[in-house]
């Protein structure tokens, strides 16, 4: 520009100084001013050109500058918006970090940010943060009703499990409640209830060897005396705790003591179950049942554990040797025929099952119309009386499974025991402070003992005078008196108990406790 204009004034000079040229150097000028303003025009159009391909999050001229989809970005933005939304800024295509390319350009002088000293330029800078914001305004707007939509498509499947679950869960109750009605074979008449699935009865080998326990114990049961060293109803009354094993299974419902007053079965509503030493003191082995432990009995050496899950397990020297499925609930009781090999389960499925453990099978499964609780054996073996959830005491036949007799109680049968003595069953109502004893020669309840608190386990010793029970305020010790035919209370404890037994020769009482802790009761030393 300086030498167009030294150019310019030359003319001007000569001009003025020859009038002939003066037409010249207008000519001259013109062209000057045209070849001036055509390059400031290119100069123009290239950062025009070039604005419209570089486009920059931030308000500054791009120092690290990358390619991605034909456009220019800066770098330290588009990595952040990437890593945000995973996609293109401009068009929305998907774009990753390794979609960009380095652009090498020379490094430039930036130049000054504006001062913002008039108000034609801070109202530029307020239309630019307005446009921004309402630019984000719109996006959040956007995502939130994306956000809804996809709500309301999770909260419809929601509904739609809930409604599945409840379907299933009915149509789960409604086959249990008919497979517990099904009748296999004829029916029976003179108004049995009970139903039995194997036509055939029971094995042979099975039937002799019922015949001849009963047989065998009832010749010797009136004649049996009192053993050498049982405790007597004063020794009875000075009981007190003298041991307190730290409680290992929480929830515990199951306690079984073995024939030598030694092993203890203890079962807790996580499944596992633990053998206690009662001379030592400890745990002395585990067992892990398929479900929270509903009931558990030893027969001889064989811990059998019902659970939950409507399996009974057998295990014999710490391992599991049989695992029977045939109820189609929860498993709720088990008892010990006298054989010594014979086992009962009864069910919510309102069937009680036999099983031969000597030969590991199932060899009948009677049906009744009411969910059953508990089970006992008579002490012959001929007979099998069941808890009903309808309130009544059901009676069967074991060789046969016909019906014997039926107990009406006032509420769902907690728990039942036969004495020793063959005539007496004990029982008591689920939440009663009673305890029933029936006359089993005369179908009659012969006595109606009021304990004061919750029952919820009974047990009767060996010789059959005396009766303990157990409950959460305590436990009580009940003799009957066969010479007299008088009944009294030798020991009442405050010790909290969900299952009791009597221990070798009476000589110590077991009380389980809610938090799978066994109290050990005997007689003080003086």
């Amino acid at each position: 520009m300086l030498r167009c204009q030294a150019i310019g004034d030359q003319s001007a000079l000569a001009a003025r100084l020859n009038p002939d040229r003066a037409e010249v150097w207008l000519v001259e000028k013109s062209k000057a001013a045209a070849a001036l303003a055509s390059s400031q025009l290119s100069i123009i159009n290239q950062l025009k050109r070039k604005n419209n391909v570089v486009r920059n999050f931030g308000r500054s001229t791009p120092s690290a500058r990358c390619l991605a989809q034909e456009r220019v970005f800066e770098r330290r933005l588009i990595e952040a918006y990437i890593a945000e939304n995973g996609k293109d800024p401009v068009n929305g295509e998907e774009l990753s970090t390794d979609d960009l390319i380095e652009v090498k350009t020379q490094r430039v002088v930036r130049p000054r940010p504006p001062t913002l000293t008039s108000i034609p330029s801070l109202l530029n800078v307020f239309q630019e943060e307005w446009d921004a914001l309402a630019l984000e305004t719109y996006t959040l707007r956007q995502t939130l009703a994306q956000t809804r939509q996809e709500l309301s498509v999770a909260l419809y499947q929601h509904d739609a499990a809930v409604r599945v679950i409840a379907r299933l869960t009915k149509e789960r109750d409604e086959a249990r409640d008919a497979l517990s009605k099904v009748t296999v074979g004829a029916s029976r008449t003179g108004g049995d209830e009970a139903m039995q699935v194997d036509s055939t009865g029971l094995p042979d080998a099975v039937l002799a060897r019922i015949e001849s326990t009963q047989v065998a114990l009832s010749k010797t049961r009136r004649k049996r005396a009192i053993p050498e060293g049982w405790a007597t109803s004063d020794a009875l009354s000075t009981y007190k705790p003298t041991e307190t094993l730290e409680p290992s299974y929480p929830g515990s419902k199951a306690l079984s003591v073995n024939s030598s007053g030694e092993l203890a079965l203890v079962g807790g509503a996580d499944g596992a179950v633990g053998i206690f030493s009662l001379s030592e003191k400890r745990v002395v082995g585990t067992l892990q049942a398929s479900g929270p432990v509903t009931d558990a009995v030893w027969a001889g050496d064989k811990a059998v554990i019902a659970s939950s899950t409507g399996s009974v397990q057998v295990f014999e020297n710490g391992q599991e040797s049989a695992n029977f499925t045939s109820h189609a609930g929860p498993a709720t009781a088990l008892a010990l025929h006298a054989t010594g090999d014979l086992v009962a389960s009864v069910g919510v499925d309102k069937s009680y099952v036999l099983y031969d453990l000597a030969t590991n099978s199932v060899i009948t499964q009677i049906f009744t119309d009411a969910a059953l609780q508990s089970v006992h054996f008579h002490p012959d073996g001929h007979l099998i009386a069941a808890g009903g959830a309808d309130g009544q005491i059901k009676i069967f036949e074991v060789k046969s499974g016909t019906a014997a007799a039926n107990y009406a109680m006032s509420g769902p049968v907690k728990c039942l025991f036969f004495s020793e003595n063959g005539t007496f069953l004990a029982a008591v109502a689920e939440g009663s402070t009673v305890l029933s004893i029936w006359d089993l020669r005369s179908s009659n309840e012969i006595k109606v003992l009021e304990t004061g608190s919750q029952i919820d386990f009974v047990c009767w010793d060996y010789t059959g005078q005396y009766l303990l029970t157990g409950g959460p305020s305590g436990l009580t010790v009940q003799q009957y008196s066969k010479a007299s035919k008088e009944w009294s209370e030798p020991l009442r404890s405050a010790v909290p108990a969900v299952a009791v037994a009597w221990g070798a020769s009476a000589q110590t009482i077991v009380a389980l406790n809610t938090e799978g802790g066994i109290a050990i009761l005997a007689a003080q030393q003086s």
